[in-house]
């Protein structure tokens, strides 16, 4: 029996009872170490359910699980990363990667100590001191990612980090955050549009369509770990992808 890092048991939402639930009694769990993608329209509930996960929104009936724990209130108990970096731009990245560590209680002297250790593994190193003004896309969303790192928690939320990046870069983030993941064993929830981004990166792939979302299909991806880019061209995988970018184009036509 595999553990659970997250956990929806019969959850329902709504902003305004009167519109009708976004999620409606929803059920799935997520294991512990696995990577998730989330692939839908816009308006099918991926950020909604981001929002409920961090804490943000409350659920008005079920529960939400975490590590086989329910809490009071979430905030704090998972790491996110926005699609937009959100760096502070007048704070270095030494002091934009210890902020989690700072809203915590950490002394500042230990929260530059543990960042700086990790600098390196981040291909971040000799640029602790400079402003995101001066880093590039690619490098600001791996500051990005250090600092919901740096959050403690085995559960991260991903929200289309690498959409804003150029092709190659994001390429690039794609493989690095996979060597990150391999050596964290984190779990890993990622929303994202491409779907060849989700085949490549993901264990399996939820695909969200419209509300009320009562429950969704789940694809397992056929590619044994470690992989590379390369994998994606194997004919099955193509076959794939074309599968699931027509099923969704038939969504949204719908």
């Amino acid at each position: 029996m595999y553990k659970k890092a997250l956990e929806f048991e019969k959850v329902t939402f709504s902003y305004e009872e009167s519109k009708g639930a976004i999620l409606e009694s929803l059920n799935f769990d997520i294991k512990e170490g696995e990577f998730v993608s989330i692939v839908g329209a816009s308006g099918s509930g991926k950020s909604t359910l981001f929002r409920l996960i961090t804490g943000l929104e409350i659920e008005q009936t079920g529960r939400i699980l975490i590590n086989g724990q329910q809490h009071h209130s979430r905030l704090g108990h998972v790491g996110y990363m926005p699609q937009e970096d959100l760096l502070l731009p007048w704070r270095t990245i030494l002091d934009n990667a210890a902020l989690p560590l700072e809203l915590k209680g950490v002394a500042k002297g230990k929260a530059y100590t543990q960042v700086k250790e990790l600098l390196s593994e981040f291909g971040l190193e000799g640029y602790e001191h400079r402003f995101p003004a001066n880093l590039s896309g690619g490098m600001k969303q791996r500051v990005s990612f250090l600092r919901s790192v740096l959050s403690g928690s085995n559960v991260l939320l991903l929200d289309e980090p690498f959409s804003a990046l150029d092709a190659i870069t994001r390429l690039s983030m794609q493989e690095w955050l996979l060597e990150q993941w391999q050596k964290r064993k984190q779990t890993i929830l990622f929303i994202t549009h491409d779907v060849q981004e989700a085949l490549f990166l993901s264990d399996r792939i939820f695909i969200f369509d419209k509300q009320p979302l009562k429950e969704f299909q789940q694809v397992k991806v056929p590619l044994e770990r470690p992989r590379s880019l390369q994998d994606i061209d194997r004919p099955e995988i193509v076959k794939l992808k074309h599968q699931l970018m027509e099923e969704l184009r038939m969504k949204v036509d719908a």
